[in-house]
């Protein structure tokens, strides 16, 4: 018998100073960065609540809180490793990954199969079971006035109930 679990997670961050975006763990060429307490990958963060969802544990902020200094600046992944880790101590498997990132610029064709390799790392499962699309507001809103990027993330996590 198994416990099938979906979690959605959300997440947006402004621009600001810097060369370049990290986003599902890859470094994306960008005439500016994302603000942010961590490393700002805003993809990773919307995953990192996805799982977090699929187990009804809470959310990013909670196990990670900005206002806590030993999370500045450190890689998003270690939030994903940890939601991973918290998948499989719960005896369960990440069956399917799905990413949205939203924003007008960089755009992000060239760069999604390099992430979906970036998230099949992080989340020890095979690329088939990984998407990544990118899309515009088509110039609305924040994202598509070049303030910011969002990302939105599903997940789909099996617990066995033996």
């Amino acid at each position: 018998m198994s416990d099938i679990r979906f979690g959605h997670g959300v997440d947006v961050h402004a621009f600001g100073d810097g060369d370049h975006v990290m986003l599902c763990g890859v470094k994306v060429p960008h005439e500016r960065g994302l603000r942010g307490h961590s490393d700002a990958d805003v993809a990773l963060h919307a995953l990192t609540d996805a799982l977090f969802g699929a187990l009804a544990a809470g959310d990013i902020g909670q196990h990670f809180p900005p206002t806590d200094p030993q999370w500045k600046d450190v890689p998003s992944r270690l939030f994903v490793e940890e939601a991973v880790n918290m998948v499989h101590d719960a005896g369960g498997a990440i069956n399917h990954v799905d990413v949205t990132i939203i924003c007008q610029r960089p755009k992000l064709a060239s760069h999604i199969p390099a992430m979906c390799e970036s998230l099949a790392g992080m989340l020890g499962i095979d690329l088939t079971r990984i998407s990544v699309k990118a899309t515009t507001t088509e110039r609305l809103g924040f994202t598509g006035r070049e303030e910011g990027i969002a990302a939105l993330a599903t997940a789909v996590v099996i617990l066995s109930n033996l």
